[in-house]
């Protein structure tokens, strides 16, 4: 018989992402709907270890669903990759009466929720990362925010380095992930995209397509780095020293986390925040929520773990192929 769930807590892991705070509201008035208490832990595991646990209701999540980052915090933990971090995070959620788990966050955060689903708490993970590197679903709570702050900002780049005539390379987030550089890469225009699961490391060839380019007459170039690649500032002094033609590197950073999140990610955070909180109610665990062909669905999350994601082949030659 599925457990009966009384009390669900809520936390978010790893790296902040812009729609957290509209899963986080979801989450909670869902439960708080179906009857079920909900309580906020905050900074993440670290939160949970310590016992920064507190009471929620459908007033402590009004007006969050627009701000960026999470009201919850989060941190890295490294205690709770222990097998006693993780009995001792599991003991403290029966001291307070939690008996179901929602985790927002990536790969590592559902490695912590499965933790403590083999101790006993029902756990339900939900896609929130920039990176969009988490191989079951279709779609990461913050992606689509990030990939516009960062078109709109290179957009901005590219408007001077025009004016100057110059070689810009601009470095977007995405950790080891190039899904950011790919679609700001084919969205701006971009002449060449450096993505950590294609790049061959071979700066010749972006050193002839510059001075090709030249040669025919187009007085900008624009390189779009991703993250997992990085070293953009010493990779342009090469290029000048290479190609004689002025050459800049801006690196975004932290800007991509930030800001108001999307109508999409908005939209998209709620309704996943909503069904976690049903699959917990109906006495489900150890499972991941996944968004794919079009449907919200969910996932083992051994089954979503011991998935594999790449950068889809035919996108990466069209993005080859616009760059002409």
């Amino acid at each position: 018989m599925a457990k009966s769930i009384k009390t669900i807590g809520i936390l978010t892991s790893g790296g902040d992402a812009p729609g957290m705070n509209a899963a986080i509201r979801a989450v909670a008035r869902k439960a708080l709907s179906n009857g079920v208490k909900v309580k906020g832990i905050k900074r993440g595991y670290q939160g949970l270890l310590n016992e920064e646990i507190v009471d929620m209701e459908a007033r402590s999540v009004s007006d969050i669903i627009q701000r960026g980052g999470t009201i919850l915090g989060t941190a890295r933990c490294m205690e709770f990759k222990t097998e006693e971090g993780q009995q001792k995070g599991a003991d403290i959620c029966h001291k307070h009466g939690i008996d179901g788990l929602v985790v927002i966050g990536g790969d590592g955060s559902y490695m912590g929720a499965r933790a403590l689903s083999r101790h006993g708490i029902n756990t339900v993970g939900i896609p929130g990362t920039i990176d969009l590197d988490i191989a079951c679903t279709d779609y990461t709570i913050g992606f689509d925010t990030a990939v516009n702050t960062a078109m709109q900002a290179i957009d901005k780049v590219r408007d001077t380095s025009s004016s100057h005539e110059r070689c810009s390379i601009i470095e977007v987030m995405g950790r080891n992930a190039g899904y950011i550089a790919l679609w700001c890469g084919v969205a701006n225009g971009a002449e060449d995209i450096l993505l950590p699961e294609k790049y061959d490391y071979n700066e010749q060839n972006i050193i002839n397509n510059i001075i090709s380019n030249r040669k025919r007459g187009k007085t900008h170039h624009l390189i779009i780095n991703a993250e997992g690649i990085g070293h953009s500032t010493s990779m342009a002094r090469r290029i000048e020293a290479a190609t004689g033609v002025e050459t800049r590197a801006t690196i975004l950073g932290y800007m991509q986390r930030g800001g108001s999140p999307t109508c999409k990610d908005r939209y998209y955070a709620s309704i996943m925040g909503c069904l976690a909180s049903d699959i917990l109610c109906e006495g489900k665990t150890n499972r991941v929520i996944g968004y794919r062909g079009g449907k919200f669905i969910d996932f083992d999350i051994e089954e979503a773990l011991a998935m594999q994601k790449d950068i889809p082949e035919y996108e990466y030659r069209i993005s080859k192929l616009l760059a002409i």
